[in-house]
């Protein structure tokens, strides 16, 4: 008798979750027959406001760069403007003059996309603005330092980054599933399926993960805990003495490997099942060319040296080394075979109920630190090279974050103004 309720209630289970399936099935058959498929959805009207904001910014501007460009250029070919190549804020000057004429391109193509509700290609083509962005706003902190330049690209930052979460039809699709399931009361079935790293699964085959905001997010937060923590016990199992090795004024956190864990994931995520020497290497370059890139970018920005390899083996520049490549390689490979399918299922079980605002919370929070970092960073340079501080921001991090402060949080790091490459 026992034996048959068991067999019964086997069958019971299966049937539900073929229930669960079938509705699933049903409810997307429905949704396309009703032509309510998540891409094909009406964005919002304040999107759409937007789109027409950037279309027209695009072509009013993109003319004016471009006859500025070649004003500079006839200007310094006839004498009237001073150029030296090699010199450091001319190069960066090129480059940001670069990057505004391709961002602003691209804007107008962005902006006709929100006009038309392209929401698929919205999705894919923030992928293309948010680092363009992020480009012009370091550009544009390294020759002017902190202050109004930068309101532009941190605004159009949010604006993407809400527009990614938006216009993603994976996360869309995701929350129709999750309302979905609620409503048929199996809630339970779903959970198990998280619980083994499903959700958060790269669904189209071609990777291990879903690049999406709320992934790569928690990837970036656990990426500096878990840095700054391997870093710290490093530095003293090598050197006997605890140092402060964080990155921002407040937590415990290390934005380098935050960022690092980032772009690791993105650019190795195709490669999740490939030979573990392709991997090896893969991340020993890219590792190597983040650390070459932040030792540059705090150089030129704020006069910032936080670590230095010259004469180490395989040195480059200082600011990265043979040594510290293999490490990445090695680092690159453990997170991709062994950390992230962990990491994911950890991710996945943070409940429903607070999922998204905790994000929005904890995105805003860190959003703030990163700011305020980089604000006590660029009073503590101007402090340094000698600039007046007679404005109330510029007294309040006199006051609170002093010279004194910022060499104690900030351990690792000596700054240098004559080596910046401020205008």
């Amino acid at each position: 008798m026992g034996r048959t309720e068991e067999v019964s209630a086997a069958i019971a289970d299966e049937t539900e979750i073929t229930a669960i399936e079938e509705a699933g099935i049903i409810a997307q058959s429905k949704s396309a027959e009703a032509d309510d498929n998540p891409a094909d959805r009406r964005l919002p009207l304040i999107a759409r406001i937007y789109g027409i904001v950037m279309l027209v910014e695009g072509v009013v501007t993109l003319p004016i760069i471009v006859i500025s460009c070649l004003y500079a250029v006839q200007a310094a070919l006839s004498g009237r403007l001073a150029f030296d190549a090699l010199n450091l804020t001319t190069i960066l000057s090129v480059i940001h003059a670069a990057v505004l004429l391709v961002s602003t391109a691209c804007l107008a193509v962005f902006g006709v996309l929100l006009i038309l509700n392209k929401r698929r290609h919205i999705a894919q083509w923030t992928y293309l603005m948010i680092p363009l962005t992020l480009a012009e706003g370091l550009l544009s902190l390294s020759l002017q330092g902190l202050g109004v330049n930068l309101i532009s690209p941190v605004v159009q930052l949010l604006v993407l980054v809400a527009l990614h979460i938006t216009a993603d039809p994976s996360l869309r699709e995701e929350r129709r599933l999750q309302f979905a399931l609620r409503r048929l009361d199996a809630r339970s079935e779903y959970e198990t399926a998280v619980s083994k790293g499903m959700a958060g699964r790269d669904l189209t085959g071609k990777g291990y993960i879903s690049l999406d905001f709320f992934n790569l997010f928690w990837l970036f937060v656990v990426g500096c805990v878990f840095g700054l923590v391997v870093e710290t016990l490093y530095h003293y199992v090598l050197f006997g003495e605890w140092q402060d090795r964080a990155g921002f004024l407040w937590g415990p956190f290390s934005p380098i490997y935050g960022f690092g864990a980032v772009i690791l994931t993105v650019l190795l995520n195709h490669l999740w099942r490939s030979n573990w020497m392709l991997i090896f290497c893969a991340s020993a370059v890219i590792g190597g060319a983040f650390e070459y890139f932040t030792s540059w970018f705090m150089e030129v920005a704020f006069g910032i040296r936080a670590w230095d390899y010259t004469g180490k083996w395989l040195s480059i520049d200082g600011r990265t080394s043979g040594k510290y490549m293999f490490f990445w390689g090695i680092l690159g490979l453990v997170w991709v075979k062994l950390i992230l399918p962990h990491l994911l299922a950890m991710i996945q079980r943070i409940p429903w109920k607070i999922r998204y605002t905790l994000t929005a919370v904890c995105f805003a929070l860190i959003f703030i630190d990163g700011v305020m970092t980089l604000m006590a960073l660029d009073a503590w340079y101007s402090r340094m090279a000698g600039i007046a501080q007679n404005s109330p921001v510029s007294q309040f991090f006199a006051t609170y974050f002093d010279d004194d402060f910022m060499a104690n949080r900030f351990q690792t790091m000596t700054l240098d103004p004559s080596t910046a490459g401020r205008m």
